[in-house]
Formats: C-alpha cells, sequence, structure tokens
C-alpha cells in the first residue's frame, strides 16, 4: 500500500508538516520518526490517530537535511512504511552592514550568519541610479563579510544577501553611498567686469556639487548654487566690477560631503571716465579729475606726462574713493597730460586727459647792448620753458620792431638804429594760451666809454664810487659809461661839469663787476677814454632749502637766484652726529645741488656762501633728515600664551623710532600700532585672539619722514580642545571621539589613535576647523586606545588634550555544548575571537529548572570548561561572553541534554486476562519522558510503543491476548539520548508470571 507522503514547511524554517495519503481500508495508526539524514539518531519521534492524514515536526533547525519515517498500522496487525528526506528552510543573515569606510571605490559588506545550517552564500550588488548589476558573489556558508572594490565614487548601491540550503533560499537587501571623490583643477577667472567663470575637473565622483562664492570685501555670500554629477563649468553673472570674490567647492554623494579646493579672482574693473586737467589755484600746478566708475578697486595709479612725447614725471596712488588729485611745483610753461589707470588685483584699466600748460615765466638774464656799434643792439636772455618768446623794441615808449621767435633761440641783434639813441627792450615767454609778463631793459647806440677811473664799493652791495684826475684845461665836462664788465652792458652816462672829480654811482647790481669809462668832453668831441673796474659787495642767498629727494641716502639743496651776479657759490653741509663735513663749490647759475652717500636717518644742516670778485656773503642754515632704512629681518613668533605674538627685527641704521603695526592677515584694517624707541629690537604684542593668522609691518620714523618693512606674517597658538571624550561604537568596532570648541580660531584639528601596550607607530586623523566629533573606524575589538588631540593654525599646535577609550570585545563564535557520554559531565568549548579583552563569564543555564546554575570567569585565552556534577536526563544552555572592562559581547545560545539513568524497580502485573500494568522507578533528575516498548515474547513481534510524559511513573497495556507471555522494556528518554531497563517477561492472566 503506497501512503504518498510529501513534506512542506509552509515558509517556516524551524517545521516541516507531512501529508500523506490513507491507505486502502485504512490504517488504525501511524508512527512517524525524524532523524538527522546520515544518522541512525533519532531526533523526534510522534504518532496520530486512524483519521490522520497529516504531521507537524517543531523545533527544527533551520537549512538541516532530515530522514522522515511514517508507518501505518494496518488490520490484522500488518503495517508499511515509507521514509522520505527534507531539508528546512534557511534563516535569513541578521545584523546586515554596508559601509563604505571613507572610500570612494569600494563598500564592505558583513553580516551574522542565521540559527541553523546553510549550503553558502549568495550576494547581488546593485547600481542604483543605472538598476544595473555590478557583482554577482557565491560564498562559502562560513564567510561573514566580504569587500566589493572597483565601484564608482559617489554612487548608491543595493545588496543583496541570499541564505541558501537546497532549493531554498532568504533573503536580506540594504542600501548604501561610496564616498565622494573631490574634484580637482578649480579655476576662477573673470569673464568680464561683471562675471566670473570657475571650472573644475574630475566632477563624476559626486552625486552633486555644491559652490558657493563669497565677495571678500563684504565678507558676504554672493551666489549659492548645487549641480547634479557631471557639471565641470559654471559663470558667476551680475557681480560687482573690481571686486576680489572667493569660491569653494564641496561634493555630497548620500551621507558623505567632502570639503574640495577654493580659490579666488577679480573681476575687471571699468575704466574712469571724464578724465581732465586743469590749472589749480596755486601756481604751477595742475588738477586732475575723473567720474568715478561702477563697482569697487583697489586705488587709482595716477601719471603726469610731460612734453610732446608724454613722458611720465610723476606718479601718485590714491584711494578707490577718490575722483581729483592736484599736482604741485610743476615746471612752468610746460605741456602735460594726464593718465587714471584703475587697479583692481592684477587687472588695470585706463583712461587718458588733453594736454594743458602751466603758466610760463619771463625770461631771465635780459641785456641789451649795442657792441660799439652806433646803428645795433643785441638783445639777450636766458632760455625759459616754453613755446617760444614775443619780442618788443620801442623808442621812447613806442614800438619801433616786433618779432615772435621759436625756443631755443636765446638772442636776437637789432640793425639799423640811430646812434647815440635810448632804446627799451622787451621780451615775454609764450606757453599754449598763456603769456608771461614781458621782461624790460634800455640801452644807448654806441655809448663813449669813460676816462680814466678808480671804482671802489666802500662796502656797499648797490653803489660803487668813482674818482678821477682833472684832465687837461679845455675841457667843457666829463662824460662817463657805466658797463657790467662781464657782459659789457652799458648800465648808465655819466655827465659832469669839469670841476668834478668823483661820482657816486647808485642802484647797481650786487656782486656784479662794473667798469666805468670816462672822456672828457669839448664841443662835440671826446677824449680818450680811461677805465676803472670793481665789484659791488654781493647778497647773502634767499630761499636756501634742503630737500630729501627720496633717495635713502641723498639730500638736495636749493636756493633762489641770487639778486645780482654770482662768480660761484660754496656749499657746506654738515651733521652735528658725524664729525665729517661737505664742502663742495658751483657755477653761478647752479641753484640746486644734490648730496649721495650720506647716512640714512640723520640730521643735516647747509649753509650757502656766494663769491662775487674777492667778496663772500653768507645764508642762514638750511636743515633736512635723509630717509631711515626699512628694518630687516623682521619675525613673528608665537608669544608665551596663546594671546601673545612675539615681535624682532633687525636695525638697519638711522631714524629716530619705529611704529609697529598689527592687523589681521585677512583685512586691510590696522588694529594696533605701538611705537618704540630706536634701540629697541623686539616687541611682545598681547591680548590677540588664539589661533589667528597676523600681519606685522614696522615703519621707522626720521624726522618727517617714514618708511616700512615687508610685511610679516605669524600666527597666535591655538587653545586645545575641552571636554575631549572617546566612547565605544555599539555593534562596531570603532571610538566615537567627541570634543567641545575653544575660544578663538583655528584651521582645524589633528587626532592621533596610539594602540594600548603597542610598539606601532600611532595613527593620526585630521578634522576640519568646525568639526567636533570624528569616528575611528577598523580598531580592534576589545582593545583600549590612547587618544590625542591638537588644534591646529598655520604651523602650530595647541597643548594636547588626551582621552582613553576601548571598543567592544569580539563575541566567541563556534560556541558548541556537547555530551561526552555522560549523565552528570558536558562540555563547552568556543573559537577565539579576534580582538583582545579581559577574561570571559560563562553562564549555564538549566532549561530544565528555568535557572541560572553556574558562572564561570575564564582567562582571555580560554577556549573551553567542562560542566560536572549536573542533574541526569535535564536540558541545558550555555552562553560564552566575551568581557573589556564595562563592555561585553556575548554569544547565542547553545543547548544540550545530559544522559539520562534507566529506570528502576519495574515490575509487572496482569490485573485481567487482556491487560498488563507496567510501573518503575526513577532515580536522579528523572528524565524527558519514557517509552514502554512490548514484544510477543514467543515470536518477537512488537504489539506497542508507547512515548510517555517525564512525569509517568506506570502505564496499563490494554487489548492484548489472555494467557500470552509479553516481554516489556522502559526507556527513559532525554533529547536525543535514552537509557533503557532490561527486558521483563510476564504472561496475562491465566498464566503464571515468570522473570526472564
Amino acid at each position: 500500500t503506497l501512503l504518498n507522503v510529501s513534506v512542506s514547511d509552509h515558509d517556516r524554517s524551524d517545521s516541516l508538516l507531512l501529508s500523506w495519503d490513507e491507505p486502502e481500508g485504512g490504517a488504525k495508526g501511524y508512527l512517524l520518526a525524524l532523524s538527522s539524514l546520515g544518522s541512525d539518531t533519532l531526533l523526534q519521534n510522534g504518532s496520530a490517530g486512524p483519521n490522520a492524514t497529516s504531521f507537524w515536526f517543531h523545533g527544527l533547525t533551520p537549512g538541516t537535511r532530515y530522514e522522515i519515517k511514517v508507518t501505518a498500522t494496518l488490520a490484522c496487525m500488518d503495517t508499511t512504511s515509507q521514509t522520505i528526506t527534507a531539508q528546512t528552510s534557511p534563516a535569513p543573515v541578521r545584523n546586515l552592514s554596508l559601509s563604505s569606510g571613507g572610500s570612494s571605490a569600494s563598500l564592505r559588506a558583513a553580516w551574522a550568519h542565521g540559527h541553523g545550517q546553510r549550503d553558502g552564500y549568495s550576494l547581488a550588488l546593485w547600481h542604483s541610479e543605472s538598476q544595473s548589476l555590478v557583482r554577482n558573489v557565491s560564498l562559502l556558508p562560513s564567510a561573514s563579510t566580504f569587500l566589493f572594490d572597483g565601484l564608482l565614487a559617489g554612487s548608491e548601491y543595493a545588496l543583496k544577501v541570499s541564505t541558501l540550503a537546497g532549493s531554498s533560499q532568504a533573503s536580506t537587501s540594504i542600501h548604501q553611498w561610496t564616498a565622494p571623490s573631490i574634484p580637482t583643477g578649480l579655476r576662477l577667472s573673470p569673464g568680464s567686469s561683471t562675471s566670473l567663470v570657475a571650472s573644475w575637473a574630475g566632477a563624476a565622483g559626486a552625486a552633486w556639487l555644491h559652490l558657493e562664492l563669497h565677495d571678500l570685501l563684504t565678507q558676504k555670500v554672493s551666489t549659492t548654487l548645487s549641480a547634479r554629477r557631471g557639471l565641470s563649468s559654471y559663470t558667476f553673472q551680475h557681480l560687482r566690477p573690481g571686486t576680489q570674490y572667493w569660491l569653494g567647492l564641496s561634493a555630497t554623494a548620500g551621507s558623505y560631503t567632502v570639503v574640495g579646493p577654493n580659490a579666488t579672482a577679480w573681476t575687471y574693473p571699468l575704466s574712469p571716465g571724464n578724465v581732465t586737467l586743469s590749472s589749480a589755484e596755486e601756481q604751477n600746478s595742475l588738477e586732475a579729475r575723473w567720474s568715478i566708475p561702477e563697482g569697487q578697486r583697489e586705488f587709482y595709479l595716477v601719471t603726469l606726462q610731460e612734453g610732446e612725447d608724454s613722458a611720465p614725471t610723476r606718479n601718485i596712488s590714491v584711494g578707490g574713493d577718490n575722483d581729483h588729485v592736484t599736482f604741485h611745483g610743476l615746471s612752468p610753461g610746460q605741456q602735460y597730460s594726464v593718465q587714471v589707470v584703475v587697479v583692481a588685483g592684477p587687472y588695470r584699466a585706463s583712461a587718458h586727459s588733453t594736454a594743458a600748460w602751466t603758466e610760463p615765466r619771463a625770461p631771465s638774464g635780459v641785456s641789451l647792448s649795442s657792441q660799439g656799434s652806433p646803428h645795433s643792439l643785441l638783445a639777450s636772455w636766458e632760455e625759459a620753458t616754453g613755446e617760444g618768446y614775443v619780442l618788443v623794441l620801442s623808442l621812447a615808449e613806442q614800438p619801433v620792431r616786433n618779432s615772435s621767435l621759436l625756443r631755443g633761440v636765446t638772442s636776437f641783434t637789432y640793425k639799423g638804429l640811430h646812434p647815440g639813441t635810448l632804446y627799451t627792450f622787451e621780451v615775454s615767454t609764450v606757453a599754449g594760451p598763456y603769456t608771461s609778463s614781458p621782461r624790460r631793459i634800455s640801452n644807448w647806440t654806441y655809448p663813449l666809454p669813460p676816462e680814466q677811473l678808480t671804482l671802489s664799493n666802500g662796502g656797499r652791495s648797490t653803489s660803487l664810487q668813482a674818482s678821477w684826475r682833472a684832465v687837461s684845461s679845455g675841457s667843457t665836462g666829463y662824460t662817463g659809461t657805466l658797463r657790467e664788465t662781464k657782459s659789457q652792458e652799458q648800465v648808465r652816462n655819466v655827465t659832469v661839469g669839469s670841476d668834478w672829480t668823483n661820482v657816486t654811482l647808485e642802484n647797481l647790481v650786487p656782486g656784479r663787476q662794473y667798469t666805468l669809462e670816462m672822456a672828457a668832453m669839448a664841443g662835440p668831441y671826446r677824449s680818450p677814454v680811461r677805465s676803472a673796474t670793481d665789484w659791488t659787495y654781493p647778497l647773502a642767498p634767499a630761499g636756501v632749502t634742503l630737500t630729501n629727494t627720496r633717495r635713502p641716502m641723498g639730500l638736495s639743496a636749493f636756493w633762489d637766484k641770487a639778486v645780482g651776479d654770482v662768480d660761484q657759490f660754496h656749499l657746506q653741509l654738515y651733521s652735528k652726529s658725524h664729525a665729517a663735513q661737505r664742502n663742495i663749490s658751483v657755477g653761478p647759475n647752479t641753484h640746486n645741488f644734490t648730496f649721495l652717500g650720506l647716512s640714512p636717518g640723520t640730521q643735516y644742516f647747509l649753509k650757502v656762501t656766494v663769491l662775487a670778485g674777492p667778496y663772500r656773503s653768507s645764508s642762514h642754515f638750511a636743515t633736512e633728515w635723509t630717509y631711515p632704512l626699512s628694518l630687516a629681518n623682521v619675525s613673528v613668533q608665537p608669544g608665551r600664551k596663546p594671546q601673545e605674538l612675539h615681535v624682532s627685527w633687525v636695525e638697519s641704521g638711522g631714524g629716530r623710532d619705529h611704529l609697529v603695526q598689527l592687523s589681521v592677515a585677512e583685512s586691510l584694517s590696522i588694529i594696533r600700532n605701538v611705537s618704540v624707541p630706536r634701540g629697541v629690537t623686539q616687541l611682545d604684542l598681547e591680548g590677540l585672539v588664539p589661533g589667528s593668522r597676523y600681519r606685522v609691518e614696522i615703519i621707522s620714523q626720521a624726522g618727517p619722514h617714514r618708511i616700512s618693512s615687508q610685511t610679516a606674517i605669524g600666527y597666535t597658538v591655538p587653545l586645545p580642545p575641552r571636554s575631549l571624550s572617546a566612547s565605544a561604537v555599539s555593534m562596531a568596532w570603532a571610538l566615537a571621539v567627541h570634543w567641545d570648541t575653544a575660544p578663538g580660531h583655528r584651521d582645524g584639528y589633528l587626532l592621533s589613535v596610539l594602540q594600548e601596550g603597542s610598539s606601532a607607530p600611532p595613527r593620526n586623523l585630521e578634522a576640519g576647523r568646525d568639526s567636533t566629533n570624528v569616528t575611528v573606524a577598523q580598531l580592534e575589538a576589545g582593545t583600549c586606545y590612547l587618544v590625542r588631540i591638537w588644534a591646529v593654525a598655520g604651523p602650530y599646535r595647541s597643548l594636547p588634550e588626551n582621552v582613553t577609550g576601548c571598543t567592544v570585545p569580539a563575541a566567541p563564535t563556534n560556541v558548541s555544548l556537547t555530551n561526552p557520554g555522560s549523565s552528570s559531565e558536558l562540555y563547552t568549548s568556543w573559537k577565539e575571537p579576534p580582538g583582545r579583552r579581559d577574561h570571559y563569564h560563562v553562564t549555564l543555564y538549566s532549561l530544565s529548572t528555568q535557572s541560572r546554575i553556574q558562572v564561570q570567569t575564564l582567562s582571555p585565552d580560554a577556549l573551553n570548561i567542562t560542566w560536572t556534577h549536573l542533574e541526569a536526563g535535564s536540558k541545558f544552555a550555555v552562553q560564552v561572553t566575551a568581557v573589556k572592562g564595562s563592555l561585553a559581547a556575548s554569544s547565542i545560545n547553545i543547548t544540550q541534554w545530559t544522559y539520562p539513568l534507566a529506570p528502576v524497580n519495574l515490575t509487572l502485573g496482569s490485573p485481567s486476562a487482556s491487560v498488563l500494568v507496567v510501573s518503575w522507578a526513577v532515580v536522579g533528575g528523572g528524565a524527558e519522558g519514557f517509552v514502554v516498548d512490548v514484544h510477543d515474547a514467543v515470536s518477537g513481534t512488537p504489539i506497542g510503543h508507547t512515548v510517555l510524559g517525564g512525569d509517568a511513573r506506570s502505564h496499563i497495556l490494554r487489548s492484548l491476548s489472555p494467557g500470552t507471555h509479553y516481554s516489556v522494556a522502559v526507556s527513559a528518554t532525554a533529547g536525543p539520548f535514552h537509557a533503557r531497563t532490561s527486558n521483563f517477561t510476564h504472561c496475562t492472566r491465566e498464566c503464571d508470571a515468570l522473570l526472564a
């Protein structure tokens, strides 16, 4: 008879449902036995009534193969059986995780094994965006981790882990992102005066890119932008001209954000409009004006250009808010133009003005001489700056000749004049639209030289005393002519009576040599002449000044042209701080001189002496300072405290004192001015912000002059972070480090992680300036680490903060609880987990009494323990826990039975012809249950197999044949173990009981 047995699990991994067809003629009942495949060990048995066609086996191990035997009891004591094999569905994995560990190209999958057995694992990794299968992997059943590498940066992946057992499987899924890659090659350049173009490379490794543009002048965010993967450039519009901007770039993928590079750039400035150059109120000055263009700029560079070739003569830098500048002290009668350049970073924009002229001066040194000719006069003058000259010759205040000459001509001869006639000469300088006031002079044609004379100045600067001897008789008087000896220019005529022997000549030019010629007059004739020469006493120079030439060791002396004549000037320069002095002689037409090779930062005094013939006259003293030298080797170092900077320098000579200026490095604003005397070469600046970048510039002063040193940059030391803590991360071998931000600034943090008791170098990590926590992953389980943290600013670190933290220990694996064949002992063993621990806690539970009966503390290298003196026939569970400090990790619970003891005192009785009564006693803890087996004592045919509970102590066998001998045995069962009594034989009534 076929039973057609089938099996299914109905999606339950710990149960199997048996179904069969009822045999023809029916059955009196069914016996079911379940054992491990390949083993004769009976794991479960059961029975079913005559009308049953299905049976459940519960409490099975997932993913395990079983052999099941179904026996049907038919009429007339006949039986039929069918044996099949079946496998329970596997249990899915637990605690599935998928992490990148900060990697942009790999993901690590990890899981805990599900309960029961399995044939292996199947891993399928999908790219979420493209929905494409990236990797399909089959693993051994012992595997619990797998590394997927060669992945795309900044992408989301989905992982499905399937546990395989036979044809069944159980799956679990999880999603995760790879870390994004940082874009490179960020460039920011101007596209126009109102736009900047940003470009970068390597943008495919991030799901999103975030750009943030800052106006560095206002320190405000101008534009923020978020773009999907693939964008490699962007143009920022509607910006301010001539403005510096800062661009920051970061990449995001899932929960990961990576800060990328940054860049700065300027927009092009706009050129100024309406540039003009015109006369100012002050003489020899021009004022440049312009319209301020839209946007920003650093400053204006204004260049004054001279002459027709526009040669640069002066450069002036003015602030970006100015719209004019005035140039003083320009050359008279000169043509100028101006160029205004707007400067913003490396970029410039310029505009030019039209030409403008300064008012000219009249020529100096004008003379008019006859040169002994009665019909001509020679006019001459010194060159004046301008385009040319206008000449007018007058007779009795009536113009007789008008002429125009170009510049470069300094003389003109008038011919065809009347002899013995007084003429007036006028000369004016022309420059552009301006004409100077005229310079006038008069003279006679062909004057007669005077007779023999003697001249003396008598210490006077404007008169000469002439004296002579009386001429021979017959003269009617004396006529004389006074000339300037050097130029032979006629000064005046002298006519006196014949009784005169001296005359005083007044209103002469100081310091000038004169020659007087006189002759005796007799009617229209003149006697031969006699002559005499002397100098008027010179006047002291006026307007003596000493000016710094802006050369480090030079001074320029200037003085006015003396009233009168000069043979030469003698210059005497000295300093009170130096014994040596300078003596220089220069020509009469020189009105300035530059002394070079002087000591820097020193006050000098100048005296100018005029020499005319044998006479001399000196000026007052003028004084000026030379420019000091800038300081060298300016150094800025951290001070003794985080709020201090130590500034030192080397003096280069000269000067009075120094001005130390301190500013924040990112700003041009000065926050501290400190004056120190000469000779001091160091200074401590207090009350600063820790961890900040500062700029120091030192100005040396000498008189009214200043010069700056090179700018030096320095950092204050940052303060260390506060409230440092390190705690274990549950279910991961990592430490979560937290801290509070200290006052002040910093560039970031540096962390060092050193394993306790290890000689290996520490592991270093970095964190951003705004970070207050970091997770240190991939540590060894159950291990303590010393964590140190510093705040970093520039090249300097704060004092370290230290803390010790321990990771969670790894739980023991492959825990087993086995019976060595004893009714009072069990043996526990396990595989040593990775990492460290302080010790093991091993706990044994009695499932029969629902209580914890033993706890053992074992050394960290222990791997097994034997439990003794246990109760026979009882079920126990064991758990192994790894302990590190206050942290612990436990294994799963493993169960096992002790062997039961066989029943004792077995007795049989037959109270009636078809009944046998079986009774027994137990020793120890009893058993899980009892099995009563009855056989025909003669033929050995099985009559009955009864399974009873653990509380049973007797059993009644019914429906037996009267007067028949039966063999009875009772087995105590505990889990898979049993202990059997000897067979006892007894006869139902009508026979005597015999003990076998």
